[in-house]
């Protein structure tokens, strides 16, 4: 008979598992919306699988951040996968706008509201800038050169641009619950018009960074007020913004990667382009459509406790994992330049030797969490306290040992 760690046997692993499963399925809020949960637990880790298909290359003692997509652009549709970001923004405006209205329910004050919504944010950012103030100085003294220096701390630190992003809208929501999609859309539209069309300045993309993220973040509020509800809205979304994309890539000349690509003259995303908010438009109407199956699969505990799991630590996953790849990186560094790992990404070898290392990089994220989770779980008990969300309830002994089995996961 097969048998793990400790000489517990597989089967009985699988059935604590699924034990477990059980609880934490029996704890959760019986009106919970568990679709959102995963399309936001699918926005998050397309995100972070994006980020660790991103090469660290070894030149010597110095490492530069490197895309595959330079050196192979027809790979440009894998970037259609992993740039989720407008479904997150999507869910978050939902979120958002559902908690308000909550609140403003409960007799809880605009200030209290958003002090609890950007505890949620911000709560494990402390621990992020401390130990990477640590790390860039422990560089600065053993003398790394400045390309390294500045490569991890760009990629260490650049989710930080999305939660400012994200703070920015949450503290708007009183303003946008009512305001119409299409307002966006069309600043993002004459932005683009005047940048490109009529040669204006490059600087006047970054007004898409607020404009072209409120597009998915005011459809969220239309999904709260019942306005996406019908099959049909999701259709719209998806077939217009697939025809708006593929015409703006093959007649305007935009790029077909959603993500920037070092050395290319113009980037999707930073700042976001009308090309990465139309296929943002089609990634929500697709996520619309999947609603009532994913809260179908959800009915099962294994599903919806893993959905739970990465809920429940959703911004320590996001902050720590470019941290997580690039401790593996710098670390194997002692064994010469490793294939997929320390090389130029400039084949399908170098692709089929990343995915082999995809496992190595949720190891050092697990550490990560393991590490730093008590900022999370700090963060969530005063969300909680404040009135936020619950993904499972703690309120009688079966329910708080679920939660603890969820922590603990």
């Amino acid at each position: 008979m097969r048998r793990t760690t400790r000489g517990t046997t597989a089967p009985a692993l699988r059935a604590r598992i699924r034990r477990a499963a059980v609880r934490i399925d029996a704890a959760t809020p019986p009106d919970r919306d568990r679709a959102v949960d995963a399309l936001r637990a699918c926005a998050i880790l397309g995100v972070v699988l994006g980020h660790w298909l991103t090469a660290l290359v070894a030149d010597g003692s110095t490492l530069r951040a490197a895309s595959p997509l330079g050196h192979l652009p027809w790979l440009a549709p894998v970037s259609w996968v992993f740039q989720t970001l407008a479904v997150f923004f999507m869910v978050g405006g939902h979120v958002a706008t559902k908690s308000l209205a909550s609140a403003r329910a409960r007799g809880t004050s605009y200030g209290a509201w958003l002090r609890a919504r950007l505890a949620r944010l911000f709560g494990p950012v402390a621990a992020v800038l401390g130990v990477w103030a640590v790390v860039a100085l422990g560089l600065l003294l053993t003398g790394a050169s400045f390309v390294t220096l500045h490569t991890v701390l760009k990629l260490a630190l650049s989710p930080l641009w999305f939660l400012l992003v994200f703070a920015v809208l949450t503290a708007a929501t009183p303003l946008l619950t009512r305001l119409n999609p299409l307002w966006p859309l069309a600043v993002v539209l004459h932005v683009d018009l005047v940048r490109f069309g009529l040669g204006g300045p490059d600087r006047l993309g970054w007004v898409n960074l607020a404009a072209g993220w409120l597009v998915p973040y005011t459809l969220g509020a239309a999904w709260t007020r019942g306005e996406l509800e019908r099959p049909r809205a999701g259709w719209v979304l998806l077939a217009g913004g697939t025809l708006a994309t593929a015409l703006l890539i093959a007649c305007a000349g935009y790029p077909a990667s959603m993500v920037g690509v070092p050395g290319a003259a113009v980037s999707n995303l930073n700042p976001p382009t009308l090309a990465a908010v139309t296929f943002g438009l089609a990634q929500c109407g697709l996520a619309l459509l999947l609603r009532e199956r994913l809260r179908r699969a959800l009915r099962r505990p294994v599903p919806w406790a893993a959905v739970a799991l990465v809920n429940l630590s959703a911004m320590t996953v996001f902050l720590w994992h470019q941290t997580a790849m690039m401790a593996t990186t710098a670390t194997a560094l002692a064994a010469g330049r490793l294939p997929g790992l320390h090389t130029v990404p400039d084949g399908m070898t170098w692709v089929a030797a990343r995915l082999l290392w995809l496992p190595v990089f949720a190891l050092a994220l697990a550490v990560c969490w393991a590490a730093f989770h008590g900022f999370e779980r700090g963060r969530s008990r005063r969300a909680r306290s404040a009135g936020g969300s619950r993904v499972v309830r703690v309120g009688r002994a079966s329910d708080r040992s679920a939660g603890e089995a969820v922590r603990r996961a």
